[in-house]
């Protein structure tokens, strides 16, 4: 068996590889959405992204509950989308909005509830407030309602979806099984790593190259190398500084939230205008 802080250590190896990795070439992916019309400069698209980051951490700063609800409920959308575009065919945009942000809170709802004392505390040293057990079980409660609701709808309307769902529900048992027996950390990190980032990454280098191969990821990485060393640099300077304290962890939900908020943004666009493209 694996100790806790080792994991803990696997963890933050694994998020600051491929999971920073895969949100370090979000200019690129600006670059590439847009047509030749619209192209703005490096500089206004480095400003512009720059500021984004920026309101993210003056927000966490001074309103710290409202930020930490933003991460979350931002971040489910993001994950559900991900998983599920292209997946989801005949339903309206907003139906299939809501499905995604239901299906990500539903993932975060399943590692919070297995991890309560360790959510409490992150939680508490983020914006200094203390939830109770109650609250994150009957948020997850509804949250099961609500996606078992429009998931037996979606299996009744739609005969493509019914084979879909299996896989799917058979998947989410997997995710259960590894929250229980992991850390917060590593179960948070299993998931964003092997099934979040990889993929994420697979269709922004499809995307931004027009197909997946060596020679692709190669130039993805390259381009991605110094936004991603940058953030090294950054994470690494509040971790020598507040490694001693609790608040390190504040810092760290904190950053990759605020480097999140773009991403998200960024990358419902990509699939959006992916959908536009000629096949």
């Amino acid at each position: 068996m694996v100790s806790g802080k080792l994991e803990i250590i696997f963890g933050f190896i694994l998020i600051f590889s491929f999971g920073i990795l895969h949100g370090s070439n979000d200019i690129l992916l600006i670059n590439s959405i847009t047509t030749k019309k619209e192209k703005y400069s490096f500089f206004k698209v480095l400003v512009t992204y720059l500021l984004t980051v920026l309101s993210a951490v003056i927000i966490f700063y001074f309103f710290p509950l409202v930020g930490l609800i933003l991460f979350i409920m931002l971040s489910a959308y993001h994950f559900g989308e991900q998983h599920w575009e292209g997946k989801l065919s005949n339903i309206s945009k907003i139906v299939k909005d809501i499905y995604y942000l239901i299906y990500g809170l539903l993932l975060l709802h399943l590692l919070f509830i297995l991890n309560t004392d360790d959510v409490i505390e992150v939680v508490f040293s983020i914006s200094g407030y203390t939830i109770s057990k109650d609250l994150i079980i009957y948020s997850f409660a509804f949250n099961c309602f609500v996606f078992i609701s429009l998931t037996t709808f979606f299996f009744l309307k739609f005969s493509s979806f019914q084979k879909t769902i299996i896989i799917e529900l058979f998947l989410l048992l997997i995710f259960a099984i590894i929250f229980k027996v992991s850390t917060l950390i590593w179960g948070f990190t299993i998931y964003f790593v092997f099934w979040h980032s990889i993929p994420s990454l697979f269709e922004q280098v499809t995307f931004i190259y027009g197909a997946f191969n060596k020679k692709n990821v190669s130039s993805y990485c390259l381009k991605a190398i110094p936004y991603w060393l940058l953030s090294l640099i950054g994470i690494l300077i509040v971790y020598f500084i507040f490694k001693e304290e609790k608040i390190f962890y504040a810092i760290f939900f904190s950053f990759i939230a605020a480097v999140t908020f773009p991403h998200a943004l960024i990358i419902n666009k990509m699939f959006i205008n992916k959908k536009t493209q000629p096949k």
